[in-house]
């Protein structure tokens, strides 16, 4: 459905959450088998569409200019018969996955003879906003089906025709295995107001799943009225213990930072015990300048860095996602701690050390969804930690934290089985 002068937008995104808990009712009892065999004929199907699914690419990479993406934006959203292939494995991926649904998180007999069970349920109906990716698309619809959720997807406009074709797929798959085939919709209309609509059904929507700028993910946690599973910036830290190999540290520096910079798990900030600085922060220096990447320096790391920036008090603070990154000396690992709880983002730290002490402490003091000891930041996800597809991270701590796969998805209930009894007090 495309965005038209004549849409009654309010009665739109109403039966459209409608028709997702309709279906998120049916999927919530489906054997595991129908839900993988949706997911590996979703696959195969995906496979054969292919030209169909890049003949709609094409018309979004048309479109591409008008919307001001840059070349890395457009070869993101660009489609071949490649990375369709590889939307396909994903989905192949997720049905290997245990199916969460079900699963007995405890059980136990009480003194009167009642029988509970604490058992994993989905959550119901997740509205999914993301960023223009085509992969994200199916990689979302796999992996909330899979844990017996209906999913609402809200992509950007810059892909909406890539996605469409995507859904449309599924959706007709969906129906030759038993799935309904509103489990998976896409939000139709590009209308930015149809989100502000979406985020006031509570009753009908039971999570709401925010990926994309942080304006965008502010504006969502401020108008839901539902639960939002999120994170609004990665602003990640590697601290360099007293204790650390000099030459691992540097490695997981250059690897946190420049493997990938745009990305909410690259690291935006140094810490740098005053013991090693001396040794190992031109290392740093000369590492990073083989990568173009500019240091802001507070006045002790400064000494050792004559040609860097000096650090404002914004910078302690900031996600550059890009070639620049903050570098501050400490006294210890727990004043290293007290800034990461500070200026930090709650998403992933790491410490690199040899000393069993130093490293207990940081991973107890720093209040972040992951915390590395001797491992790069970018080891923050989902596909790395074994879950699967995952649908976010996330730097809250109710409901989920960290990843959000399968698991993150559900939700449990208490089933109590008697025998007649009745309480008398």
């Amino acid at each position: 459905m495309s965005a038209t002068p004549s849409l009654d937008l309010p009665k739109y995104c109403q039966q459209t959450a409608e028709a997702a808990k309709a279906a998120s009712y049916q999927l919530a009892s489906l054997d595991t088998s129908v839900k993988n065999s949706w997911l590996i004929g979703s696959a195969d199907a995906l496979v054969a569409a292919a030209e169909q699914i890049m003949e709609a690419n094409q018309r979004d990479l048309a479109a591409a200019p008008q919307y001001g993406l840059t070349s890395a934006a457009i070869d993101r959203l660009r489609l071949d018969t490649s990375r369709i292939g590889a939307i396909a494995t994903g989905l192949r991926e997720i049905a290997m996955l245990p199916d969460p649904v079900g699963e007995v998180l405890d059980g136990f007999t009480r003194p009167g003879g009642l029988q509970i069970q604490k058992k994993r349920v989905p959550l119901g109906v997740v509205f999914f906003i993301y960023e223009s990716r085509p992969n994200v698309t199916a990689d979302a619809a796999g992996i909330c089906v899979k844990s017996g959720n209906a999913v609402i997807l809200r992509g950007g406009k810059e892909a909406i025709h890539s996605s469409q074709a995507i859904v449309n797929i599924l959706a007709e798959t969906a129906t030759q295995f038993g799935i309904p085939p509103t489990a998976v919709q896409l939000v139709g209309t590009t209308d930015r107001a149809a989100v502000g609509h979406f985020l006031g059904l509570h009753e009908l929507i039971d999570v709401t799943i925010p990926r994309g700028g942080e304006s965008l993910i502010r504006r969502v946690a401020t108008e839901a009225t539902m639960p939002v599973i999120k994170h609004y910036d990665g602003n990640c830290h590697v601290y360099v213990d007293e204790w650390a190999d000099l030459s691992m540290a540097v490695d997981i520096i250059e690897n946190s930072k420049c493997q990938r910079m745009g990305v909410c798990n690259a690291c935006e900030s140094l810490l740098i015990h005053a013991e090693v600085a001396e040794k190992v922060v031109p290392l740093i220096s000369e590492r990073l300048a083989s990568h173009k990447v500019e240091i802001r320096a507070d006045q002790r790391a400064l000494a050792f860095l004559p040609d860097a920036v000096t650090a404002t008090d914004e910078d302690w603070s900031a996600e550059y996602l890009g070639p620049t990154i903050s570098l501050a000396i400490v006294d210890s690992v727990e004043q290293a701690a007290k800034h990461i709880n500070q200026h930090g983002s709650h998403h992933t730290d790491a410490i690199i050390t040899n000393n069993l002490r130093s490293a207990n402490a940081f991973t107890t003091l720093v209040d972040s969804s992951a915390v590395m000891v001797n491992a790069s930041t970018r080891f923050n996800d989902g596909g790395v930690f074994g879950l699967g597809a995952e649908i976010g991270i996330s730097t809250d701590k109710f409901h989920a934290r960290g990843p959000c796969g399968l698991r993150e998805l559900t939700t449990y209930k208490y089933i109590v089985q008697g025998s007649g009894q009745i309480r008398q007090s």
